[in-house]
């Protein structure tokens, strides 16, 4: 949307003020953000283009228009495939009423909506809690440690489906955190472990399985750089010189391998901020990674846990994040594309991975993206015969790669 703004402040017909677009998501240097909330050079008219702030209580001066696509990006988990992307959706009559009233808070406004008034009565009238449409894994794991009797019955505010219980039972159950006692749940050793971490089961038992691959000091940076909003800033007219610079910190064995190179290097410069700059790296999400990381570690002493380097052996990492991420694989099909190994669901490699014109046999990845299609995004290249060693039960019958 930014380009389109940008190209009709090149052609706005004479006597029409002159445009200023500005950006405004997470992943930009905060300098830049924080041109939203200056005054515009005499002569010009400011323009916001942002996918969330009609939806926040923030104030910005001046706003007195807002355009409402009627969509919006949200995570949504089905129970039956085990998926959970972040689709771009339409809203709800709520959001839509609250997208309008951020149009001149403090003075008259106008919000024009792209979308027909016809459109507009066919949406939900309230917007879905978030709780009814996600993974429920990390909630039912802290239910599971503060001992709440009976998770399977608890009263939720906005109760989720049986569904959505059973499926984020049967996660936890995969990675290990749960036991049958007397017709009860209760937590393993290793799932109370996985509770004290404030992240979601799979990144934790990744950070637990660490120590058996001597990998412990890599897999908190990468969980950590996985925790926060990307630290990568990639603006679209600059997308060559982006490419240019980032060649040096590129993986062929994946984006959690480039993203471990590049926060490598901010670290060795003592977090450079001009570094960061010329080589289009958020300065403030890369600080934000090593508090989480400092937090992460400070949990793994606590419980004792031996914290070792793999010294350059990107194998050994690679095996921890296969065989805690082993629920979230596709394999390369016979013809080219790429299939779940669970749910064959059809998926593809997001363009932004250092992966997009690669075709490994077998992957692993963070999440997925629901636009024109099913993108995986954060990926890493794993062997198949790691996943059936970390969970021969779940991947029998599967694997194709395996059992060829």
């Amino acid at each position: 949307m930014s380009k389109t703004c940008r190209d009709i402040a090149k052609h706005l017909p004479d006597g029409c003020p002159a445009m200023l677009v500005l950006p405004l998501y997470a992943s930009l240097p905060y300098a830049q953000q924080l041109r939203v909330f200056q005054g515009a050079p005499k002569g010009y008219r400011k323009v916001i283009i942002s996918t969330n702030i009609a939806e926040t209580s923030i104030t910005i001066t001046g706003i007195k228009y807002v355009v409402d696509t009627g969509m919006v990006k949200a995570k949504k988990y089905n129970p039956d495939s085990g998926l959970e992307v972040l689709a771009v959706q339409r809203v709800s009559k709520t959001q839509a009423w609250q997208r309008t009233g951020r149009a001149g808070r403090e003075d008259s406004g106008i919000c024009y909506r792209l979308y027909t008034e016809e459109e507009f009565e066919k949406f939900d009238k309230m917007t879905v809690p978030e709780i009814q449409r996600c993974n429920l894994a990390s909630v039912m794991l802290q239910l599971l440690a503060m001992k709440v009797p009976n998770v399977l019955t608890f009263d939720f505010m906005s109760k989720p489906s049986p569904d959505h219980i059973q499926a984020a039972i049967a996660q936890l159950d995969l990675l290990g955190a749960l036991e049958h006692k007397d017709d009860q749940l209760t937590l393993t050793p290793i799932g109370r472990k996985m509770a004290a971490f404030p992240l979601e089961p799979k990144f934790a038992k990744t950070i637990l399985m660490s120590p058996k691959f001597h990998c412990t000091e890599e897999i908190l940076t990468i969980v950590s750089l996985l925790s926060v909003d990307s630290v990568l800033h990639n603006p679209p007219s600059r997308r060559e010189e982006v490419q240019g610079v980032r060649k040096k910190f590129i993986s062929s064995e994946g984006d959690h391998m480039t993203l471990l190179n590049i926060y490598r290097t901010f670290k060795n410069l003592g977090g450079n901020k001009d570094w960061c700059k010329e080589n289009f790296v958020n300065s403030k999400n890369m600080m934000l990674v090593a508090e989480v990381r400092a937090q992460l570690r400070d949990i793994c002493l606590k419980m004792s846990m031996p914290i070792a380097s793999s010294r350059g052996d990107m194998e050994s990492v690679r095996r921890c994040l296969a065989h805690s991420l082993f629920m979230s694989t596709a394999e390369l099909q016979p013809d080219g594309t790429y299939a779940t190994t669970d749910t064959h669901q059809p998926v593809a490699i997001h363009p932004s991975s250092v992966l997009f014109h690669c075709k490994p046999a077998c992957v692993v990845y963070t999440e997925l993206l629901y636009t024109n299609k099913c993108y995986m995004r954060g990926l890493c290249v794993v062997d198949a015969e790691w996943l059936y060693e970390a969970a021969p039960e779940y991947f029998r019958r599967k694997l194709r790669t395996a059992r060829n």
